[in-house]
């Protein structure tokens, strides 16, 4: 509930036109530190996380193979390690995965490292080295190879063009959008609890043109916060004194208008994450009409992108202890493609100008038909 008391004041300098809610105090600029940043926009942030969330999750689902025909490199690649992988590159932009060789010199485990603790050490020529761990107040140095030049730590990153060492994520990009999104929930919040929106004026308007006292003044505040105010006193009457006059107020459009300016602030934290956003509960785009649609287009611009990224980085770090090794995603087993995968069957099957064996290679087979 709010109230201003007094007579009318001289009118105050012209500004510019900013709803209310996003003019309240909460600070001046965005978040700029990681931590800071990982708050605003995924842990306090429902459009932030579940974006995050959903582009992992998926990535995580992913059946890994080795087209090599080495199953013991993608027996070292679960869904938890894919997982934590792209959380890291949309989060930080950075991951790190350390090999763990066991007793007889083979990989036996691919563990991730935090990205915010771990810092690159390049030589004099600007070549990364090494890499530096913090954790529990102590700094681990990891040798990027060992003495044999086989590779002990893939560094994936984001594409970042003005850093040579260092990838760039999604925060960046998103926590305009998810500052204005937040506070515009805490708005609305504060709202609500005070009737969802300002009851009105009392004024204080005697004849004879006094004001009141500053005991008048406290007592009548103290009245209306104890009596007046709050979701139990809805609806009560006001019973005015003389000189007191009670208006009633509203907010603007602008300041009510929060379906609009949050959907459009959650657009463009999906946006920032590369998922469409019908997926995470926003009207989509006339393109994105329906799930299935918006689906195959997330796992089409942003998973299998994704996903190639960090399984060629890992293939070229198990391919020094293992042979060649080339890990790659089974997108047979995703039922959002299975249209787009009977359609490229339909086209191959009817070129009547290749062979069999030309066929089954166009579609990932071996080109002799097995027995």
């Amino acid at each position: 509930m709010a109230w201003w008391f007094g007579r009318k004041s001289a009118p105050e300098p012209q500004r510019a036109l900013v709803p209310a809610w996003l003019g309240a105090s909460g600070g001046e600029g965005f978040a700029r530190s990681y931590e800071a940043q990982f708050d605003e926009v995924y842990r306090n942030n429902p459009v932030g996380q579940r974006a995050v969330r959903l582009v992992a999750g998926m990535l995580g689902s992913l059946t890994v193979y080795s087209a090599e025909g080495d199953e013991a490199a993608a027996k070292l690649v679960d869904g938890a390690l894919l997982e934590g992988i792209g959380a890291a590159l949309l989060l930080h932009g950075n991951a790190y995965v350390q090999v763990l060789i066991d007793a007889d010199e083979k990989p036996g485990e691919l563990a991730m490292l935090r990205p915010e603790r771990v810092s690159v050490e390049p030589d004099s020529n600007g070549w990364p080295i090494a890499y530096k761990y913090r954790a529990g107040g102590r700094t681990t140095r990891l040798a990027r190879e060992d003495g044999l030049g086989r590779a002990l730590v893939a560094h994936i990153r984001s594409l970042h063009p003005r850093d040579d060492h260092y990838g760039m994520g999604c925060l960046d990009a998103a926590i305009a959008a998810a500052s204005v999104h937040n506070r515009a929930s805490r708005w609305n919040k504060g709202l609500l609890d005070n009737a969802a929106r300002p009851s009105g004026a009392l004024t204080y308007e005697p004849a004879d043109g006094a004001l009141l006292s500053p005991d008048q003044f406290a007592r009548l505040k103290s009245e209306l916060e104890s009596e007046f105010s709050g979701t139990q006193n809805a609806g009560r009457p006001l019973l005015l004194e003389g000189g007191l006059k009670w208006q009633a107020l509203s907010l603007t459009p602008a300041d009510m208008d929060f379906v609009a300016l949050k959907e459009g602030a959650a657009r463009d934290i999906a946006l920032a994450f590369g998922v469409p956003p019908v997926l995470v509960g926003l009207p989509g785009d006339a393109t994105y009409a329906n799930a299935r649609e918006a689906g195959r287009a997330l796992y089409r611009q942003t998973i299998l992108p994704m996903a190639a990224r960090i399984l060629d980085a890992l293939s070229e770090m198990l391919s020094d202890w293992m042979g060649p090794v080339r890990l790659a995603v089974d997108t047979d087993q995703i039922s959002e493609l299975a249209e787009d995968r009977a359609k490229l069957w339909e086209q191959v099957g009817a070129a009547g100008f290749l062979s069999d064996s030309e066929k089954r290679a166009m579609l990932g087979f071996s080109a002799e038909k097995a027995e």
